[in-house]
């Protein structure tokens, strides 16, 4: 953490202090922390170690209650909901899988590293299976990354967890967009978040 920078068990906290005072269905969808022996389910599952911030968070909220439809509760990550760790490790198979099936095809240079990482580790999906994630690639670590279905990049969003809630925080106390997507958050019938994109 940079000097100045609340740490994340703060931030997490100013965020849901935030989501409980204005958006009381979106908090009620946050699941307890991974319980002690729960926390090495991620590694075992992936192959290696998550990084530092997705082990804190974990060990704050394990996911959201999941969403079967967009108009229920949860999604106030910018429109995407946390996954819990049976959701991690179910949707980095799925981009094992992409990446496994690329190379077999020969297509590994239009997908690895652009579309689907086997370092990749999901961190939230929106409804329709787009995903936030967390990069754990060795010279990218840390970063979180957006990937959409049909797009031929993902796109790097933040180069930290803390700095991504610094932005949504301020975003949230401030009524303001969140440039780097852009998106500014919206309150819906008073009770969650949503996040469409801000005009230009």
């Amino acid at each position: 953490m940079t000097s100045g920078t609340p740490d994340l068990v703060a931030l997490w906290q100013r965020f849901t202090d935030w989501l409980g005072a204005h958006a009381p269905a979106d908090l009620a969808t946050l699941r307890p922390g991974c319980a002690d022996g729960e926390l090495g389910r991620p590694a075992d599952g992936l192959g290696f170690a998550v990084h530092d911030d997705m082990a804190a968070t974990l060990e704050l909220h394990d996911g959201v209650v999941a969403r079967r439809a967009s108009t229920e509760p949860g999604a106030f990550l910018l429109g995407y909901g946390l996954l819990d760790v049976d959701g991690i490790l179910e949707a980095h198979r799925d981009l094992v899988a992409t990446v496994e099936d690329a190379r077999e095809e020969g297509e590994e240079d239009l997908v690895v590293g652009r579309t689907a990482d086997i370092r990749w580790v999901p961190l939230a999906r929106n409804i329709c299976g787009d995903l936030l994630f967390v990069d754990h690639r060795p010279q990218h670590a840390g970063e979180i990354g957006e990937m959409s279905f049909g797009d031929p990049e993902y796109r790097m969003l933040w180069p930290r967890m803390d700095l991504m809630l610094v932005d949504l925080c301020e975003a949230l106390e401030k009524r303001t967009p969140v440039t780097c997507v852009p998106r500014i958050p919206r309150l819906h019938e008073g009770r969650m978040l949503e996040w469409p994109v801000a005009a230009r």
